[in-house]
């Protein structure tokens, strides 16, 4: 496990489309499986910027811009963090307040 994670470094890494990378940092961090990225969201879900699918471990963008958004990534990646804890509803509130507290 990862002793800290520099927050800093992990937004800029976003925003300079390294965001697999990011992932694969946090992942480390958090001891979870990193998760997938894929442009194009699930069928029926074309009303959200992106959504986690926890079958296939992914996050999906509905534009391959928001792959470069902190706040939209960490967002998702809160959801991921969720479902390895067995808490498969993740709330959005409790999602955006993470990625709002990581991003301050």
């Amino acid at each position: 496990m990862v002793n800290e994670i520099n927050k800093k470094e992990i937004v800029e890494m976003i925003l300079n489309g390294k965001t697999e990378e990011a992932l694969r940092l946090l992942s480390e961090y958090y001891g979870i499986e990193s998760p997938n990225l894929k442009v194009g969201l699930p069928r029926g879900k074309n009303y959200v910027l992106a959504c986690y699918v926890p079958k296939k471990n992914t996050i999906y963008f509905k534009k391959g811009e928001y792959m470069r958004n902190p706040f939209i990534v960490l967002h998702e990646f809160y959801h991921a963090i969720r479902f390895s804890m067995g808490k498969h509803r993740g709330n959005e509130k409790l999602a955006d307040e993470f990625a709002i507290n990581f991003l301050k």
